[in-house]
């Protein structure tokens, strides 16, 4: 399958972008773009160093310039970092060169995958489901604002999320 725009996968860390991701890819022949760690090879550093060395504001500016950069690509799945559209400027990115897709996830969901990884800057310290609760209450209406359409992840496998999206793709019935 070859898709015309690019598809930005947007949500919570832990909502399963990666994974998704990956799938479409292995599915569908899409090329994939890991945000982080197209970040983290050009930084030659990781997400955790460049927050702590250069702060978060840096970290979102390097996103908005690869999302800039993304516009002329078509036939990718990209896995965007969780805070992505939080800026205005990376959700028009998105949408001139694509569709964005909410992925959803019950903050318990959320953190039973994350629990044991310590690769996320803004949970360290805060590893618990009132927290993540809290943080993603603030992001949701920036993701549904963002977002052309929503897929919930939860208790669903990869493929059928998967073939959720691309009939949405086929059928513009969002």
């Amino acid at each position: 399958m070859q898709m015309k725009s690019n598809i930005f996968l947007i949500g919570f860390m832990g909502a399963g972008k990666s994974t998704i991701a990956r799938t479409m890819r292995d599915l569908y022949g899409m090329s994939l773009i890991e945000m982080d760690e197209q970040i983290e090879a050009q930084e030659s550093r990781s997400i955790s160093q460049i927050f702590a060395e250069s702060g978060e504001a840096y970290f979102r500016s390097l996103e908005t310039a690869l999302l800039e950069g993304l516009e002329q690509t078509g036939n990718a799945v990209v896995s965007c970092g969780g805070g992505a559209a939080m800026r205005d400027e990376n959700v028009a990115a998105m949408h001139r060169s694509g569709k964005i897709v909410y992925l959803s996830a019950a903050p318990e969901t959320i953190y039973e995958r994350v629990k044991d990884f310590h690769t996320r800057p803004l949970l360290e310290g805060h590893m618990n489901v009132a927290y993540i609760e809290n943080l993603m209450a603030v992001r949701l209406p920036h993701y549904l604002k963002a977002a052309d359409f929503t897929v919930e992840t939860d208790g669903r496998s990869a493929e059928e999320i998967c073939a959720g999206i691309v009939e949405k793709m086929r059928c513009d019935c969002y």
